[in-house]
């Protein structure tokens, strides 16, 4: 059996050897963490070389004689930037003297050492002695221990202290270098799948912004990237409503080829219901409607495949049923379930004068068996709709609406009867701009005390839900709580002669509703938006009702719309001026 191969890297137990041997003609010492082997002053008159004039030699250890090392820490200097200059504080830069050294204030780089993996390495410590006069620069060079159980003690695999140039291909080793690597790996298109990895969880349910699938890949929604051409690799996003338009580089002569002018490339793929799932939704056409050159456009009735056609009209070739818009109504449902789609396509006819080609595509998502939200305007309030208002449960939450938006602010309503007790129930909306006055009569007899009515007649002015913000504008939406505008609740009291007495109650008679509204925008078209509401609810005083007393008292409700424009001011740019500097010597020599 041959001899047995030495391992690269010897790792020892540094508890398990001491080994050190004096410099020639140095002091032998000896420290608990590195063991000094020179040291030298660096005077004014000595050598103007910064180096010491020798280096000591590798001490040597029980196992034998260390090998050089590739890197001499006494003649490295990191510090070192300017070529054939003196970096300033740079204590190991050979182009400085001692002159230099006299100025510096100290060492940037006070230690320089080797690898700090090996057991006992070489480390270049530099300072300045400020105490003798003119300053020196003082060098050591130690060796410092690792303190480390595990380091190299032996790195004598000398290919592995640098790195190995790369065997460029040409034409001479080409076949060599095929022969010993692994070969090439090349992925077609056709071999990417789609289908998720079997370590990424799996999704139950669409979540907003992900890629909405299909059987083969994902649903294709064409968008302009990094420039107005049509990228057709973008998905369409789960509830995020796009309306894009890209141009399209075509050669009229191949548009039968080209998959992206030909309605079956939006029609044919069939949605997944949920993500990862069997269950698939086939995309229904739900109207076609093609336009002639001079943009006539014809419904079609039959709702039949028409792929794109080359024709010859006189000396020029066009190419007709070409898809020039297409819109995906997607409807889902709240458990993130895609039900039905449908497509609404536009087809047309186009020329080779026509080129490059514009497409239009839109997606909207539509939420099942939920109506949409009516508005008072958009986005200020439209006159003669009703106010926009809700209430906020709880800091921090959303505004609550009811579902009908003529019963979001209501007042006690008018009839014939002018009966308070039998108008209990009985609204009317506040409609923007229409200032309101209503009202009831009240008696009051001795069968019901006073004390009594006043809860009732309280409820009867304000309602079941008085709400407690209303909307700026006609379609604000129920998050922007901050957008919302409160509406102040006053509460006063007549003073009259029968708040002393005893036997009296405060009444509550009238509501006064006042909404103040500004114009709001552009001078061309302003926008209506409420910036203030208050709801004033005044009380009177009466006496205990007993036989002989009975009275009927008024209760009003009134709404008032105070227009608080400030004066409109036309603004004005201001005129350009040339802010330009002529040379000083413009006007030479007439000036």
């Amino acid at each position: 059996m041959g001899p047995r191969v030495l391992p690269r890297l010897l790792l020892v137990f540094l508890g398990c050897w001491t080994s050190g041997r004096a410099q020639d003609g140095a002091t032998p010492t000896v420290t608990t963490d590195h063991n000094i082997t020179e040291i030298s002053l660096v005077s004014f008159g000595a050598s103007p070389s910064p180096r010491p004039p020798g280096t000591s030699t590798a001490p040597e250890s029980s196992s034998g004689s260390r090998p050089t090392p590739v890197t001499d820490v006494a003649a490295l200097c990191v510090c070192d930037l300017s070529p054939a200059q003196c970096d300033v504080n740079c204590c190991c830069d050979p182009d400085c003297d001692a002159r230099d050294f006299s100025i510096f204030s100290a060492c940037s780089v006070p230690v320089v050492r080797g690898d700090s993996q090996f057991c006992t390495q070489k480390a270049a410590i530099y300072s300045l002695n400020f105490t003798s006069d003119p300053p020196q620069r003082v060098f050591k060079l130690v060796d410092h221990v690792n303190p480390s159980i595990f380091c190299i003690h032996i790195a004598n695999y000398k290919p592995g202290l640098a790195f190995i140039d790369p065997e460029v291909p040409d034409d001479s080793n080409f076949d060599e270098l095929m022969q010993t690597s692994d070969g090439f790996t090349v992925n077609t298109d056709s071999d990417a799948s789609f289908a998720p990895k079997s370590d990424a969880p799996s999704m139950t349910k669409y979540e907003y912004g992900a890629s909405v699938q299909t059987s083969d890949s994902f649903l294709r929604f064409p968008s302009p990237l990094t420039s107005s051409l049509c990228t057709d690799d973008n998905p369409a996003a789960f509830l995020v409503n796009q309306a894009v338009k890209c141009t399209r580089r075509i050669n009229v002569e191949k548009c039968e080829e080209i998959e992206a002018l030909n309605m079956t490339y939006y029609s044919s793929p069939q949605i997944l219901r949920v993500p990862n799932s069997r269950a698939k939704v086939s995309i229904t056409v739900q109207s076609i409607v093609n336009q002639s050159l001079n943009k006539t456009l014809t419904w079609l009735e039959a709702l039949e495949v028409l792929p794109p056609s080359l024709i010859t009209a006189g000396h020029s070739k066009i190419c007709v049923n070409v898809v020039l818009e297409a819109k995906y109504i997607l409807t889902y449902r709240d458990a993130g379930e895609i039900i039905k789609a449908d497509l609404a396509l536009l087809l047309g006819a186009v020329s080779q004068e026509e080129t490059p080609l514009q497409q239009t595509f839109e997606i909207h998502f539509v939420q099942h068996n939920v109506r949409p939200v009516p508005l008072s305007g958009n986005p200020g309030y439209v006159v003669g709709l009703p106010l926009v208002a809700g209430f906020q449960p709880q800091k921090g939450s959303g505004i609550i609406q009811t579902t009908n938006k003529y019963g979001q602010l209501t007042v006690l309503r008018s009839t014939a009867e002018q009966d308070c007790l039998a108008l209990a129930g009985v609204r009317t909306p506040v409609l923007f701009g229409y200032n309101l006055r209503s009202g009831c009569k009240l008696r009051l007899t001795r069968a019901v005390p006073c004390h009594l009515l006043v809860p009732t007649v309280r409820g009867l002015l304000k309602g079941q839900g008085f709400p407690d913000y209303v909307a700026p504008f006609g379609n604000t939406r129920a998050q922007d709580v901050l957008d919302w505008v409160p509406i102040h609740f006053v509460t006063q009291s007549s003073n009259v002669k029968h708040c002393v007495l005893q036997d009296s109650c405060q009444l509550p008679v009238a509501l006064l509703i006042e909404v103040k509204w500004t114009k709001y925008g552009s001078l061309l078209n302003p926008q209506a938006k409420i910036v203030n509401v208050t709801a004033n609810l005044l009380s009177a005083s009466f006496p205990e009702t007993h036989s002989g007393n009975e009275r009927t008292i008024l209760i009003s409700t009134a709404v008032t719309f105070m227009d608080v424009s400030a004066p409109a001011e036309a603004g004005f740019r201001a005129r350009p001026t040339v802010n330009a500097r002529l040379p000083f010597n413009f006007f030479f020599p007439f000036a």
